[in-house]
């Protein structure tokens, strides 16, 4: 490995706020995002966020445009790292990460993965309740992280006023949902 590439890699990895846009940005390639809405998805300082950005554009792992008075980010697909990055932050994240990764940007209020993978993460399925707006949201994402994983994505979506009038009204089922074990990946119960 050269000198370079071991410089790279070295600050590459140097912060959570990095590790956490990269994380954002290389799950959603097509996006792209203002400094503002990053540090509010990822419930991080503005500030940070921008510093982090500029040293990652440096290195050539993201690119930015100017609209108006607004600076976008977006991964840069054309990086030799590229794949290689997005691929790694996917095995360190997990199936669970990836998902929460994925489902920031979809307008879902809660997530959580309940059943057989909350109790142990060899299961096969991973079972996914989603509170939100099913118009937002995109099961087509979930196709990627069921072949990167080997795990079968098994979403159940309820919009926010179903999911209010399931819980109180003592819903049988949502109730063994919510008091089992669950991996909470958005939002708050």
């Amino acid at each position: 490995m050269s000198k370079q590439a071991r410089d790279t890699l070295k600050s590459l990895f140097s912060s959570s706020i990095r590790a956490d846009l990269l994380a954002l940005l290389l799950n959603n390639p097509e996006e792209k995002f203002y400094v503002r809405e990053m540090a509010t998805l990822l419930r991080k300082n503005p500030s940070g966020v921008k510093r982090e950005l500029d040293n990652l554009e440096k290195m050539g792992i993201v690119t930015s445009k100017k609209v108006a008075n607004l600076k976008y980010f977006q991964a840069e697909k054309k990086s030799p790292l590229f794949s290689e990055l997005k691929s790694l932050i996917a095995k360190s994240l997990g199936a669970a990460g990836a998902l929460k990764a994925a489902l920031k940007t979809s307008g879902a209020k809660i997530a959580f993965i309940y059943g057989p993978y909350a109790e142990s993460e060899d299961a096969d399925t991973v079972d996914l309740l989603i509170v939100g707006p099913a118009s937002s949201l995109s099961i087509d994402g979930f196709k990627d992280i069921e072949e990167k994983f080997g795990k079968k994505i098994n979403p159940t979506i309820l919009d926010e006023s179903e999911f209010k009038s399931k819980r109180d009204s003592g819903d049988p089922e949502l109730e063994k949902l919510l008091s089992g074990n669950k991996i909470l990946l958005t939002g708050k119960l």
